[in-house]
């Protein structure tokens, strides 16, 4: 919806009612990811959902829910035999949910547009089949939501998993009972999460580093992986990064944006490179700041920090040695201390076995 979200809201505030198409499944080659959309109001069409191959048909059935107010979920492509009658030439399939727009259906599309324009996270949970009513919606900020798809519990049990995808800019489907239970399959939601994802630098080009790169990228994150050494800074070595940068790390942490989701991994354990980089980062605002070292690196490096004029609030921002307790020793089970540690303090575990523990599992961000 992003690529179509100034003209449907343009729309909405004049008070036109119009159709909204969104890719909310793929499977195999289908051109286009969840998420895209096309938006229809009379003979006009902005967006794609298809890259071309079925505009005509949805199209055709966006114009008809316009005036029937009814939603519709359609499937194109069922199999490479006949995706030339559908339309998908290239075998894949599509699921699409077609919606009527308007200010009294939508009433929250105001809102989001301005969420989306202040990067502030939002996301839509939509009802696409089950018992609920297709194209119920709830709109779900990080604090708050707005609408309902129809039961209070099926409410709580989709903030608490949207949530947790809107913190990592993720989109997809969700199943669930019809009371919000979790292992049951009765009701398909369709989320759309509009949130960039959340940045991972990672600095020091080691086999460390793509173990956490790996890892980060599993987790949702865009991963960048940083060294000033040519020689071992190349995406062959990192091809789980989506960038890698030979460059200074303290001087390209300065060049880029960091926010509050932004996670610093400190990989290099080597002075010149991790003091002056440290320098830079324990002042960003990140939510994460690790750096690998053993014990008596990381005390010698707090040392050159402090003689660097670091305070001691800024210098207990830091995660040192990084992750958490869990023996690891290789790089992959070094990366996995690591991500253990970015997930118990994003949703505030205790780090304990489950099993020693009681209350709710999924606690508050």
């Amino acid at each position: 919806m992003r690529d179509v979200l100034s003209q449907i809201t343009r729309w909405w505030a004049a008070g036109e009612k119009f159709g909204l198409a969104t890719v909310v499944n793929t499977f195999r080659s289908a051109p286009r990811p969840p998420g895209a959309s096309m938006a229809v109001l009379g003979e006009e069409a902005v967006g794609s959902v298809s890259g071309g191959c079925v505009e005509g048909a949805v199209y055709e059935l966006a114009r008809e829910v316009t005036g029937t107010g009814e939603a519709v979920l359609q499937r194109y492509g069922v199999s490479d035999d006949d995706a030339f009658t559908v339309g998908l030439t290239c075998g894949g399939i599509i699921d699409i949910l077609v919606e009527q727009i308007s200010r009294d259906t939508y009433p929250e599309l105001g809102e989001i547009a301005a969420s989306i324009a202040a990067q502030e996270p939002v996301a839509v949970a939509t009802v696409l089949s089950g018992p609920g009513v297709v194209g119920s919606r709830r709109v779900i900020w990080p604090e708050r939501a707005s609408g309902s798809l129809g039961v209070r519990r099926l409410d709580d049990a989709v903030d608490d998993d949207v949530r947790g995808m809107l913190a990592q800019g993720l989109t997809g489907m969700r199943r669930y009972g019809r009371q919000g239970e979790r292992r049951l399959d009765e009701l398909t939601v369709f989320v759309q999460s509009f949130a960039p994802p959340p940045r991972m630098l990672v600095f020091g080009a080691i086999d460390f580093a793509a173990g956490v790169a790996r890892l980060g990228k599993f987790l949702g994150y865009h991963v960048v992986v940083c060294d000033a050494r040519p020689v071992f800074a190349t995406p062959k070595r990192f091809p789980d990064a989506d960038e890698v940068v030979v460059k200074w790390p303290h001087d390209y942490l300065t060049s880029v944006t960091v926010d509050e989701r932004t996670v610093i991994a400190v990989l290099t354990h080597d002075p010149k490179f991790d003091v002056p980089l440290l320098e830079v980062a324990l002042r960003t605002p990140a939510g994460y700041v690790g750096a690998m070292g053993s014990r008596r690196t990381h005390e010698d490096r707090l040392a050159r920090l402090r003689e660097a004029g670091l305070t001691e609030a800024e210098l207990g921002r830091l995660r040192s040695p990084i992750g958490l307790d869990l023996g690891a020793r290789t790089p992959e089970e070094t990366a996995v201390a690591i991500a253990a540690e970015l997930i118990q303090l994003r949703w505030g575990g205790s780090g304990r076995p489950l099993t020693d523990t009681t209350g709710r599992i999924h606690g508050e961000p």
